[in-house]
């Protein structure tokens, strides 16, 4: 059995099926794809990728199945869907998954025929594997699919603990070891363990921290929608099956050839700056929920009145919080309970992240008194 050596979780034993899909393009592409996208543009030692990620994420699956009572068969379904999960995300992870959800309809996580066009599927059958159950694990159905995607899945657990590693910051740490060790399948559902409601909001206080401080950075918020409208531009040039196959450094010197403009101040950290940062108090109900086709068009009024060119605006409405740990069962006094009912904490976190929550309009600095004057009216800002 093979072992890499990694900077969260020490030695990672690989087993005979992770250690043929590791060395399959398709997941070696993910060394070059970073974790933490834009956010690397305010922590600069968060280089690190979604290749050792999913390392991690196959690595506390691996510990939490010695827990669960599951065949062999059941359990080798899971390590790969584990190792496999994030392959199919595009370059920048997240920060591109919205531009290649409206163009192809697809979510990174439903890579049911990826697996077979990169050559993955054949090498899962070859190990006795089925492709398609696979996907299915990675989609988050069944039982055991939520321990790869659910509320309690070791992928969340991987990225808090890892990202809160590489950033420097402290507010990620959880108890990941007592997490795996508790889980348990109790009438098909994923559950924490009697005597592990402190446990489960450890999960949600980190996460609600991290997303708060790290995640949703101001900086990372701004590159990440300068990104999204340079990646719509890229599209009038580029295919979008070639686009989601991408690197990351494959994506800034696409750029840099056909949005130079946005491509240089992404790769450059020469980003706009907010015109306008507003809480939920101060922006109308029906501004949160435009879509994207509206909120180009507003764009677009708000660079008319301004008078500058229709790029130098960048509106960034991000979804209304949730908490979807909130979610996650818990077994209290003998009862399978949602982690909402169970805990007094999980208001008062619902609380902090509606007062976090902002709505962004960005400009260049030349520009930005100009556009916030123009984004307050056409927005019906007080």
């Amino acid at each position: 059995m093979n072992a890499i050596k990694d900077s969260v979780h020490d030695y990672i034993a690989l087993g005979s099926v992770a250690a043929a899909l590791i060395d399959t393009p398709a997941f070696q592409r993910l060394r070059h794809i970073k974790q933490l996208s834009t956010v690397r543009l305010v922590y600069p030692s968060a280089s690190h990728t979604r290749f050792e990620h999913s390392l991690g994420v196959y690595h506390l699956a691996d510990r939490a199945l010695d827990h669960l009572a599951v065949g062999e068969m059941d359990a080798d379904h899971v390590r790969a869907a584990a190792l496999l999960h994030d392959v199919g995300h595009g370059p920048y992870g997240h920060q591109t998954e919205e531009v290649i959800r409206r163009h192809t309809g697809k979510d990174h996580d439903e890579v049911g025929e990826l697996l077979y066009e990169v050559g993955l599927a054949e090498v899962l059958e070859s190990e006795g594997l089925d492709p398609d159950r696979v996907a299915a694990l990675i989609d988050g159905q069944g039982e055991l699919g939520a321990l790869v995607s659910g509320e309690l899945d070791v992928d969340r657990m991987d990225y808090l603990v890892r990202d809160a590693h590489h950033t420097g910051v402290p507010y990620g740490t959880i108890d990941h070891g007592r997490l795996v060790r508790e889980l348990r399948l109790c009438d098909g559902k994923l559950v924490l363990a009697e005597g592990n409601v402190p446990t489960a909001e450890s999960l949600l206080l980190a996460r609600t921290l991290m997303d708060g401080i790290v995640y949703r950075h101001h900086v990372s918020r701004i590159a990440g929608a300068m990104l999204e409208r340079a990646a719509e531009d890229l599209l009038e040039h580029v295919d979008i099956d070639t686009f989601r196959r991408m690197a990351d450094h494959d994506l800034l010197v696409s750029l840099r050839e056909h949005v130079p403009e946005l491509g240089r101040r992404i790769e450059q950290r020469d980003l706009y700056k907010r015109s306008v940062w507003a809480g939920l108090d101060r922006v109308p109900e029906a501004v949160t929920e435009l879509a994207y086709e509206d909120i180009r068009a507003t764009e677009r009024e708000i660079a008319d009145i301004a008078d500058v060119p229709e790029r130098a605006v960048v509106l960034d409405i991000p979804s209304r919080p949730t908490i979807k740990e909130s979610q996650a069962r818990v077994v209290v006094n003998g009862v399978v309970q949602r982690l909402e009912n169970a805990s007094e904490l999980v208001p008062a976190l619902r609380a902090t992240q509606r007062a976090g929550w902002r709505m962004g309009v960005y400009a260049p600095e030349r520009s930005r008194d100009a556009v916030r004057a123009a984004a307050t009216d056409v927005l019906g800002l007080p």
